[in-house]
């Protein structure tokens, strides 16, 4: 919100000698974010005065149109003959008036002008347009044409208000009512501690049988609609310079003014309005859902097409304006440009000043990608009592500068509503800052910001209208807070009792994120949200748990409404990014909770802020939440090793996926299964599913290998892209993170190599636990080595598994009838198991 102070002044009389600093930082100490202060024409120096074009003579010769033209500047100049200057807009005329710079004066960005030779002539200043001048878009991008009653000679800066401070300030979501002058003005008023002047304080006529037609059908949506009509506007009307000026400082454009006194009290009053051509509105206003499928046409030009749940401004037609958010094409003010190009201006207008439900704006100003003024205030909350006074004072300004007359007819409909009421104990703020206000400073504070406060110990505090967001004490006791200024708060660091650290399950997960770095990968941190939409890219079945999704109902991005059932969909969009930008060697990992919804839906209760939770709210808010395992994941693509001197590289694979889930499990001391899966994104023949053993059955806890290629096309990933995922607090509940000292053995190894023939489906995490249980205490380690499938020796279907076996005693050397031994009843129970042989 752009707040020039000249505005603010005229309704708090802040001190002569204020600046915009100064006033800034009163305001960031009230709880403001005053980002920063602009100085308009901080560097502009005159002589800046109002001329009147006596001539103009067209040069030719040259590639693009120029003008001489001979301009009256009265005795600005020092002579009073007329001003010779060269220019090459074409918007003004004989007898214009215009703005003029003269020799000596410096425009703002330090551009310095004197008199110089330019196309054959010699020009003694420039004729200025608003771009030159700082003032911002006026929508001529030309030259800027005075009102012909302008007086000749006058100083411009002065008349253009171009000297100014404007206060640039971040309103948060919870501060709708600052998103006006009236708003910031109260603000400072409190700052200061003087008095308001409430520019919604106006004689306001009581409704009458005689205004517009207006019938609601949705008072949830919209419980507060006026309407005022002003007749006989003048075609010839024009929005005053102070107008435009005071729009322009805001950052609006002026458009013409039926739509600039709208925009101007909004800005003024934080009361969005809309004026309708009253020749063509038929019929009754209307206030309703739109009907699936309806279409409108907005002021932007384009047509929508609406959703059951957008509320609509209706006339006898159908929908004239999406409420809140934007008008309708077919109701447009036509101003005095349309009336010059044949068409008919605008003589009558119907003012609306509705109060519309805050959720329904937002969500439809999101679902049209549409955001405005209006729908910026709507959903941060408009004051409801200010519907009236802003018509009014909307009313009065089209009467006082187009000419127009009132009609006494007003019509105002509003549900029936009671003040909200909030019961504070009057030491409620001390309990929460720590610091003893007192009752006083308690009631004074609330009175300020505009609260009716009664009662000695227990308060009863009714809320103003302009503040929705009060709405429970501890609210009220924030106000009370910043208002007395939080550099006022003791600063108390909190003492943590001794002996305590990081947490088992803490310090497994910087183990892992330890050791995934350690093996190479790089960790990516994702947003939780997802798009439904990228379940069907990764393949998972209709009926699949992983699309149970937990829906936001105020997301950030209408594309991503639900929390992640799984890691990969941000990890994969990472890759894909870092791979079109020219990474194409990459290795992610993330550590991170997933979101599953629990059967029932319930909703968290508000915990207290003055006391620490009891055991019962903590496990109410625990209940409420969806359940929330954390997962660790994985994804690769290109080079898992680079080529160099040293060698050839060798790409990324489904084993290197697997391998960092083994590498997950060591790290939490737990027994990580491996055996041939298939599952959702990953390809079915090089997809690996990751097991635990508890209490004797297996439990399914994560996949990894090789992505399917129609996962990858969908994704846009690059080729033979693998990732895993793992239930990371799954393993870290089984396993054992107890440190274990490694086995030292005073006695040398025994190895023996055996290479067993196997059927070709037959997986080798199968012959390795076969193998393993058959050694028996004496096999330290298995490796497998080599893999030979040559149809030829082997047979149709057939393959070779060589595995490496490390046998050792603890106690005594191993002969090597022993090593034979345990090779040999190994072979047997993989013989007995998988059907494997010896290979000869």
């Amino acid at each position: 919100m752009r707040v020039p102070l000249s505005w603010l002044r005229e309704y708090v009389d802040l001190p002569a000698t204020e600046t915009g600093r100064d006033v800034q930082a009163k305001l960031i100490s009230a709880g403001l974010e005053v980002e920063t202060v602009e100085h308009l024409g901080a560097d502009l120096k005159g002589p800046l005065v109002v001329g009147q074009v006596l001539t103009i003579e067209e040069l030719e010769g040259f590639k693009k149109p120029i003008r001489f033209c001979t301009v009256n500047v009265g005795q600005a100049n020092g002579t009073g003959e007329p001003q010779e200057i060269v220019c090459g807009a074409r918007n003004f005329a004989v007898g214009d008036k215009v703005v003029v710079v003269l020799p000596g004066a410096t425009l703002p960005g330090g551009f310095s002008i004197s008199a110089r030779k330019t196309y054959g002539k010699t020009s003694h200043g420039m004729i200025c347009s608003s771009d030159e001048l700082g003032m911002g878009d006026d929508g001529t991008h030309g030259i800027i044409v005075l009102p012909p009653e302008t007086e000749v000679g006058k100083d411009a800066i002065e008349l253009l208000e171009l000297v100014d401070e404007v206060l640039d300030i971040a309103v948060t979501a919870n501060r709708g009512d600052c998103l006006s002058i009236r708003g910031v003005a109260r603000e400072a008023a409190i700052a200061y501690g003087l008095p308001l002047r409430d520019p919604a304080l106006l004689d306001v006529p009581g409704p009458n049988a005689y205004g517009y037609p207006v019938k609601i059908a949705d008072p949830t949506g919209c419980d507060r609609f006026t309407a005022r009509t002003v007749t006989g506007l003048s075609a010839e009307a024009r929005s005053p310079i102070w107008l435009q000026r005071r729009l322009q400082k805001v950052g609006m454009r002026p458009i013409s003014l039926a739509v600039d006194v709208t925009n101007y009290v909004m800005m003024e009053l934080g009361q969005p309005l809309h004026a309708y051509d009253r020749s063509l509105v038929r019929g009754t206003i209307g206030v309703r859902r739109a009907q699936e499928g309806e279409k409108i046409v907005t002021l932007d030009g384009t047509e929508r097409k609406l959703h059951a749940e957008d509320l609509v401004i209706t006339d006898d037609r159908g929908p004239i304006g999406l409420a809140g958010v934007m008008g309708g094409a077919n109701t447009e003010i036509a101003d005095h440009d349309a009336a010059e190009n044949g068409g008919n201006a605008t003589s009558d207008v119907v003012i609306e000043a509705a109060h519309f439900d805050q959720v329904a704006i937002a969500r439809t100003a999101r679902r049209h990608k549409l955001s405005s003024e209006a729908s910026r205030r709507f959903e941060r909350g408009v004051d409801p009592q200010a519907a009236a006074a802003a018509a009014q004072r909307t009313v009065d300004l089209l009467v006082l500068l187009a000419g127009g007359t009132a009609e006494a007819g007003v019509t105002e409909i509003s549900a029936p509503s009671a003040p909200h009421t909030i019961s504070l104990p009057a030491d409620h703020p001390d309990r929460v800052a720590g610091v003893a206000y007192g009752r006083e400073t308690v009631v004074r504070r609330l009175q300020e910001v505009g609260c009716d406060v009664y009662g000695q110990d227990e308060l009863i505090v009714t809320v103003p209208s302009w503040r929705p967001d009060l709405t429970d004490p501890n609210d009220l006791a924030e106000e009370v807070i910043r208002l007395e200024g939080y550099e006022n708060l003791p600063s108390t660091l909190p003492r943590p009792p001794a002996g305590r650290g990081l947490t088992s399950r803490q310090r497994l997960h910087r183990r892992v994120g330890r050791a995934l770095a350690g093996a190479g990968f790089v960790e990516a941190l994702n947003y939780p949200f997802v798009g439904e939409q990228v379940f069907d890219q990764l393949g998972l079945d209709a009926d699949d748990p992983a699309r149970r999704v937990v829906k936001l109902v105020n997301p950030l991005s209408d594309e991503e409404p639900a929390l992640r059932t799984s890691l990969l969909p941000g990890l994969l969009a990472a890759l894909r990014r870092n791979d079109g930008r020219g990474a194409h060697d990459l290795a992610l990992f993330e550590t991170g909770l997933v979101f599953h919804p629990q059967g029932e839906q319930r909703v968290a209760a508000n915990l207290p802020v003055d006391r620490r939770p009891d055991e019962d709210d903590l496990a109410a808010l625990d209940a409420a939440l969806p359940d929330q395992p954390r997962h660790v994941a994985v994804v690769l693509a290109g080079a898992r090793e680079q080529a160099g001197w040293w060698g050839k590289g060798r790409p990324a694979d489904w084993a290197d996926a697997v391998e960092s889930a083994r590498t997950v499990a060591r790290e939490a001391g737990a027994e990580l299964g491996v055996r041939k899966g298939q599952y959702g994104p990953w390809h079915p023949g090089r997809c690996a599913e990751l097991f635990l053993t508890v209490d004797g059955e297996d439990r399914v806890v994560g996949h990894a290998g090789e992505l399917h290629p129609r996962v990858l096309k969908a994704l846009g990933l690059p080729a033979r892209t693998c990732a895993m995922e793992l239930d990371l607090d799954a393993v870290e509940r089984v396993g054992d993170d107890t440190p274990q000292a490694p086995g030292i053995s005073t006695f040398p190894v025994a190895t023996q190599d055996v290479a067993l023939v196997v059927d070709a489906f037959v997986p080798a995490g199968e012959v390795e636990v076969a193998l393993r249980e058959g050694a028996g205490e004496l096999l330290e380690s298995i490796r497998l080595f080599d893999v030979y499938d040559n149809a030829e020796q082997l047979g149709e279907g057939r393959k070779s598994l060589a595995y490496a076996l490390r046998f050792r005693a603890g106690d005594r050397t191993l002969t090597v009838d022993e090593a034979s031994a345990a090779r040999d009843a190994a072979v047997a129970l993989a013989g007995e198991r998988v059907g494997a042989v010896l290979r000869s």
